[in-house]
């Protein structure tokens, strides 16, 4: 029975991994094309920086524009950025509680052909018929927000449904790497077709994140219960409470044993009621979730201000060429990997999260100038997949362990508050006081959330 166990396992992780890969890299496709969106929503800027721009025909865009210069145009990306992440958080605190209440496969598989869709015709059929109205992209980048929001909860749920809390913050640590290979993947797939227009890269990435969706919707299994295997964390949790005389978990009586492997085999034949899930203001107000969910919109602030505008604010500051930024930012993402595996190894050799957050953010504090993703990248992942999975397994619920994507999504869609309303507080201080005055903001952010995971130090054991 291990070896099926372990083979479900991989599967499990390979997929799950693979469908927040495809996520990710579409929306990047977003934030490393915005110097080609800003031109050719703005005609009067043929060429920025040196960079070569594919546009329209001359009477086609001076006909269709929507700015009258490339500074309106910016403005509403960054809008278009803050309505996607204020919608996208919102659906968050909605689809985890639905994760935890209908078929993860089938929420999973919905989020990801239908963000797809929305994508492609944000990018790809707009462009195509030229079509441009503002209120239309809005109204797409709500829809895409809410439905991008289905993914992370279900995926970090059946991680959690998977693989115990033993050895959980490397597994989980390697596993979060895959918002960062998206990014990677979003801006190889974006660099490689920029040159044919911008429609391009959002068509090769809805397209392969559609397929995407129908290989979840056919291959993954959410739990081991599916194929008749226990749950390990839920074997303890019954053995806890059977235990009304005190004996150890481990019995030594051999018959006490081979009941309790037959009581295994026969779970088919007498199958244990399902736990019910807990309301969302249950979640809510469950040991952790709170403080790290403050915690969680503070980093999650400071990450996506550099994964929105990093490629524009290279290309635009630094005169490189957009092609050229695309790919730089692609090392930000690499720290972001060997911080959150790395992290996440020495948080179970330790046996606690926490410690090993708040070291790394100290550390943060002063890489801030020096834009360093590995200090950022492996506390931002430790809080939404491994703390995030430990909080929704936690003893406190015992006979309600449904739980574990309402509290993903709470957590999630509280860092995700903090990113949107970030975007527009970048922007301003930008305009007023310059790029500096930002990087100073992101360190007083990245303070405050080591001040919430600091008391987690002494009130929840991670």
């Amino acid at each position: 029975m291990w070896s099926l166990y372990t083979y479900h396992q991989l599967l499990a992780f390979l997929l799950t991994f693979l469908s927040y890969v495809l996520l990710h890299s579409s929306r990047k496709t977003f934030s490393n094309v915005k110097v080609s969106i800003s031109a050719q929503w703005t005609p009067s800027a043929l060429q920025q920086n040196g960079s070569a721009i594919t546009l329209s025909p001359g009477e086609t865009w001076e006909d269709n524009k929507l700015f009258a210069d490339v500074g309106e145009a910016t403005l509403f990306l960054g809008a278009l950025d803050s309505i996607f992440l204020f919608s996208y958080a919102v659906g968050l605190y909605i689809s985890g509680v639905i994760g935890d209440r209908f078929n993860l496969r089938y929420v999973l598989s919905f989020g990801l052909c239908g963000s797809a869709v929305a994508e492609f015709i944000f990018g790809t059929l707009t462009e195509w018929l030229h079509f441009y109205n503002v209120y239309f992209y809005c109204v797409l980048w709500v829809i895409n927000g809410l439905l991008q929001s289905t993914v992370w909860p279900c995926v970090v749920a059946i991680m959690g449904n998977w693989f115990g809390k033993s050895g959980r913050g490397f597994v989980f640590g390697l596993w979060s790497a895959c918002a960062s290979v998206g990014n990677i993947l979003g801006a190889f797939l974006a660099s490689s077709v920029l040159k044919y227009g911008y429609e391009y890269a959002f068509l090769v990435t809805s397209v392969v994140q559609f397929a995407g969706g129908v290989v979840v919707f056919f291959g993954l299994l959410t739990s081991p219960k599916e194929i008749g295997l226990s749950d390990p964390s839920e074997t303890v949790l019954r053995s806890v409470t059977r235990d009304s005389d005190s004996r150890p978990l481990m019995s030594d009586d051999e018959d006490e044993l081979c009941d309790e492997n037959s009581s295994i085999q026969q779970q088919d034949e007498e199958p244990e009621p399902q736990p019910k899930a807990i309301g969302f203001l249950q979640a809510f107000c469950l040991p952790g979730v709170l403080p790290y969910s403050l915690a969680y919109a503070c980093l999650k602030l400071v990450n996506y201000s550099f994964f929105f505008w990093l490629p524009f604010y290279l290309s635009n500051n630094f005169g490189w060429k957009e092609v050229q930024a695309d790919r730089l930012s692609v090392w930000y993402d690499v720290g972001g990997i060997v911080g959150g595996t790395v992290q996440g190894l020495i948080s179970d050799l330790l046996g606690k999260r926490a410690p090993v957050l708040v070291v790394s953010l100290v550390l943060a504090m002063g890489a801030l100038v020096g834009y360093s993703r590995f200090l950022i990248g492996g506390p931002s992942n430790m809080i939404s997949s491994a703390i995030s999975a430990d909080l929704g397994r936690q003893e406190a619920l015992q006979n309600s362990q449904e739980a574990l994507a309402t509290v993903t999504g709470i957590v999630d869609g509280t860092g995700s508050i903090g990113a949107a309303a970030g975007q527009y507080l970048v922007s301003l201080i930008e305009s007023k006081f310059g790029w500096m005055c930002v990087f100073y903001f992101f360190i007083i952010m990245v303070g405050n959330c080591i001040c919430n995971a600091t008391a987690q130090i002494h009130t929840f054991s991670q």
